[in-house]
C-alpha cells in the first residue's frame, strides 16, 4: 500500500504531530517522568492540573508504544494528503478533544469502582480515529496466505493497531475505543465538523515551518495531461468540443487508492483521466512522472 511520494511531502500537520509526540516522549523518558503522564481523575478533576493534558495527549509512556504509535501516525499521513492539511487539522483537533473529554468522563463515572484511575498517555484518540477512514476508504490491493491464514496488505496496519490498543490493557483500551468513537462522530459530520476549517494564519504556519525542506522536496512533475486545465470538468468539456469522447469522471475509490499509495490527489485524478480510469496504467503514469 506504500509507494509514490515518501516522507512528509504534502503532510505538514502529520509531521508536526509526529515531532511533538516523539520529542515529548523522549524528553519525559530521559527525565524518568514518563510514568507520571496520563490523564487521571486526581490530576484533572481534584487538583485541576489541566496543563498535564497537553503532554498526556502526545507523549507515549514506553518505547514499544512509541514505535507502534509513530509508525501508525506516519502511515495515516495519507489522509492529510487526501483531504488537505486544513481539514486534517480540524480532524486532529476534533478527535483529540472528543476522545480526551470522553476519557475524563469515564474516569468520573468509574472513580468509585477502582476499575481504573489513569488512562495511558499518547495520541490514542487521533490514531484510532484514523482507523475509521482506513477501514471505510482504503481499499485492499493485494491478498496472500501465511501458514494457511488469509491476509491482506491492510492486515499489518490492523495488527499494529491491536498491539497498541492492548499495550497497557485497560489504560490503553479505553482511550483507543474513544478514539474510534471520535472518528465515527467526525465521519457522521456531527455539528457540521467536516465543513469547518482552521484559520488561514494557523494553516500557513504549519505549511511554512513543518513542510519538508526544499532539498528533500521532489521536483514538481509536469502536468500529467499536458496543457489541459487541472479541473476535470473543463478537461471533459474541452475534449468533447474538440470531437473526442468525453472522459468519465474518475471514481473516488480509485482516487483514494492512489492517494493511499502516497500520490497527490490532483495528480491521481489527472492520471486516471489520461488512463481512462485504468488504475494500473494510472499508477505507471504517476511513477514515470516522478522519475523525470
Amino acid at each position: 500500500m506504500q509507494g509514490g511520494v515518501s516522507g512528509f511531502q504534502n503532510a505538514p500537520v502529520t509531521r508536526a504531530v509526529v515531532l511533538a509526540s516523539g520529542l515529548l516522549s523522549v524528553v519525559f523518558s530521559a527525565q524518568r517522568r514518563a510514568r507520571t503522564l496520563g490523564i487521571s481523575y486526581q490530576d484533572t478533576i481534584t487538583n485541576f492540573r489541566l496543563w498535564k493534558m497537553f503532554p498526556s495527549v502526545f507523549a507515549f509512556q514506553s518505547t514499544p508504544e512509541l514505535m507502534f504509535g509513530l509508525y501508525l501516525l506516519y502511515y495515516f499521513r495519507v489522509f492529510e494528503r487526501q483531504i488537505g492539511s486544513n481539514k486534517y487539522s480540524v480532524f486532529c483537533l476534533f478527535t483529540i478533544t472528543v476522545s480526551s473529554l470522553l476519557g475524563i468522563l469515564s474516569l468520573v463515572v468509574l472513580k468509585d469502582t477502582n476499575y481504573i484511575s489513569t488512562l495511558a498517555s499518547g495520541p490514542y484518540g487521533l490514531i484510532f480515529a484514523s482507523f475509521v477512514p482506513f477501514f471505510l476508504d482504503i481499499p485492499v490491493t493485494s491478498r496472500f496466505r501465511i501458514f494457511g491464514l488469509n491476509f491482506s496488505d491492510k492486515s499489518f496496519i490492523y495488527l499494529a493497531g491491536l498491539q497498541l490498543l492492548l499495550s497497557s490493557w485497560k489504560r490503553s483500551l479505553i482511550p483507543g475505543v474513544f478514539g474510534l468513537v471520535a472518528g465515527s462522530l467526525y465521519r457522521l459530520n456531527v455539528l457540521g465538523i467536516r465543513k469547518m476549517k482552521i484559520p488561514q494564519a494557523i494553516s500557513s504556519f504549519f505549511a511554512r515551518y513543518f513542510a519538508p525542506s526544499p532539498g528533500s522536496t521532489p521536483r514538481p512533475s509536469r502536468s500529467l495531461v499536458g496543457n489541459a486545465p487541472s479541473q476535470t470538468g473543463r478537461v471533459s468539456q474541452n475534449q468533447s468540443s474538440a470531437g473526442f469522447a468525453p472522459i468519465v469522471e474518475p471514481p473516488e475509490s480509485s482516487v483514494a487508492m492512489l492517494v493511499s499509495m502516497g500520490f497527490d490527489g490532483n495528480d491521481a485524478r489527472q492520471a486516471l483521466m489520461r488512463a481512462r480510469n485504468d488504475i494500473n496504467v494510472a499508477t505507471n503514469i504517476l511513477l514515470e512522472a516522478q522519475s523525470r
